[in-house]
């Protein structure tokens, strides 16, 4: 089993920076990148645009554990 889950409040906490820093540096609203690290929803496109905002790779952006 895997369970896929966003690390972006992780990786925030770590370069001091807020989800509305994050937001316009991404060019998407503040509200997006909070829905993406709640895990409820997300748009494709928000997606790349916080990777490449953060300089990370998509799977950068979740913690992926795997279980047996």
């Amino acid at each position: 089993m895997i369970t896929v889950r966003p690390r972006l409040s992780k990786i925030l906490s770590e370069r001091n920076m807020t989800q509305t820093v994050l937001a316009e540096q991404a060019g998407i609203p503040q509200a997006a990148v909070s829905r993406f690290d709640k895990s409820t929803q997300h748009k494709d496109e928000h997606l790349f645009r916080i990777s490449r905002a953060l300089g990370l790779s998509i799977e950068d952006l979740y913690e992926v554990i795997e279980t047996s």
